[in-house]
């Protein structure tokens, strides 16, 4: 208290005011107001000696200036009036820290001085000095969004990975229809060139023929050649020729793929037929419960376990029968039924659409009733049924394929073996009332249609 009043009473010492202004306990945002509870945080305090009572302050630079002057400044507080100073001893001209020195002056000042510590204390020590430490839901954001970089970048190495396959692949695609293309090109571009000099080779000789005087030579040159092959083929003796000509022919079966034992042979009947060629599909409302039709409705196959109930009005509830979907009223058709897998009883033919669908009487029976018409095949006997009328048939071949022809206006039904060259095997004549259905009947196996060109 005495160091206090002795500068209050030092004739040109500092006043109050000064004294808080050296210590720097003024806003620096307001002015020259003292700082408040709601001012910004103070820098740190630069606190100087004061000169003692009695003395006054020596200049910057002078004698007493750097340790020296530390420690005038020390003797000076020690002889003063035994206060705070003389106990603290001497005072350092450098900065301090804000909690290592109690700050003096108005109650104000000394407020802002405390707040200013407890902002400096609440700040991370980890952290540059100013930077505040982020909460903790923001360093889980921020860790989310690395993680989430990291997913990204994965998922689009991944994806580019994928495209880059997928050009690999397509370009060899590429590459290799091209190869192919130009290859089948170069073929065609071969086989050109071959004809071209057939083409040339005839002319030629055409051209010789043409400029030949003497056409009696000519012929007898041509002759020549005729009557040398000729000569040569007679003097094998015949049973060699035939032997040579059935090893020919048995070679060029052999040769054949297992397709084609259904023996369809393009002859000039089939290609007439085909030119009125249908490919009918199945109803599956008629078929009875314990036939299944196929996806595109061409075939037709007998199951042995199947869910019996009521059946529609529509359908066969006793006979293994079904109809066409496609009714035949005017002109021309022909259809072929494929019966390889029917085993040992099929009917194929063609019925009324008031043809009887309950029971098993002869109403209902594919072939035994003025309704329908159909060939039978049961245990290697070939039967035509129509109105219970029978009769027998005999082919050369059994069966693989039928050929059905209808004339609907000149009243002809007819039946063919397309397996045997097209063999014809019964027809029908009968003045028709009613369009007609192909129908089909199993005894076991499947039946199917098959699509024509």
């Amino acid at each position: 208290m005495a160091g206090a009043g002795a500068l209050r009473r030092t004739p040109g010492g500092p006043g109050p005011a000064e004294a808080e202004d050296t210590c720097g306990w003024r806003c620096p945002e307001h002015g020259d107001r003292v700082a408040e509870l709601f001012c910004p945080p103070l820098p740190a305090l630069r606190v100087r000696a004061l000169p003692a009572a009695g003395r006054a302050p020596r200049p910057p630079g002078g004698p007493g200036s750097g340790r020296g002057g530390a420690r005038a400044g020390g003797d000076a507080g020690a002889r003063g009036a035994g206060g705070a100073g003389a106990a603290r001893g001497p005072v350092a001209s450098s900065p301090v820290p804000v909690r290592t020195r109690k700050p003096q002056g108005s109650p104000a000042a000394i407020r802002a001085a405390d707040l200013a510590i407890v902002r400096k204390e609440n700040e991370c020590p980890s952290q540059g000095e100013g930077e505040p430490r982020p909460p903790a839901h923001l360093q889980a954001e921020q860790a989310h969004a690395e993680s989430s970089k990291i997913w990204l970048t994965g998922k689009f190495t991944e994806l580019r990975l994928l495209l880059d396959e997928e050009e690999v692949l397509a370009k060899k695609l590429i590459d290799k229809n091209t190869q192919l293309t130009l290859q089948a090109y170069r073929e065609q571009i071969k086989s050109c060139e071959d004809q071209i000099d057939v083409l040339n080779s005839l002319s030629d000789r055409v051209c010789s023929i043409s400029q030949e005087s003497d056409p009696v030579q000519l012929l007898q040159t041509f002759f020549k050649g005729l009557v040398e092959a000729m000569q040569s083929m007679i003097q094998t003796p015949l049973e060699v020729r035939l032997k040579d000509n059935m090893n020919c022919q048995l070679s060029s079966f052999s040769s054949t793929k297992p397709d084609s034992l259904l023996k369809i042979s393009p002859s000039p009947e089939r290609s007439l037929f085909l030119k009125y060629a249908r490919t009918p599909t199945l109803d599956p409302d008629t078929m009875h419960a314990r036939l299944r039709l196929s996806a595109d409705r061409r075939m037709v196959r007998l199951v042995l376990l199947c869910r019996l109930g009521p059946a529609p009005a529509l359908r066969f509830d006793t006979l293994w029968q079904v109809l066409g979907s496609d009714c035949f009223a005017a002109g021309r058709h022909y259809w072929e039924v494929d019966v390889q897998e029917a085993g040992c009883g099929w009917w194929v033919g063609a019925a009324y659409a008031s043809l009887r669908r309950r029971g098993d009487s002869a109403a209902a029976r594919l072939g035994c009733n003025r309704q329908s018409w159909c060939l039978k095949r049961y245990d290697l006997e070939y039967w035509a049924f129509h109105d219970s009328q029978r009769c027998r048939l005999w082919p050369r071949d059994d069966p693989d394929r039928l050929g059905v022809f209808l004339d609907y206006e000149a009243g002809v039904l007819a039946f063919y073996n397309v397996s045997d060259g097209m063999s014809h095997l019964h027809t029908f004549r009968a003045a028709f009332q009613e369009p007609l259905y192909p129908a089909l009947r199993l005894w076991e196996g499947a039946i199917s249609i098959p699509r024509l060109p």
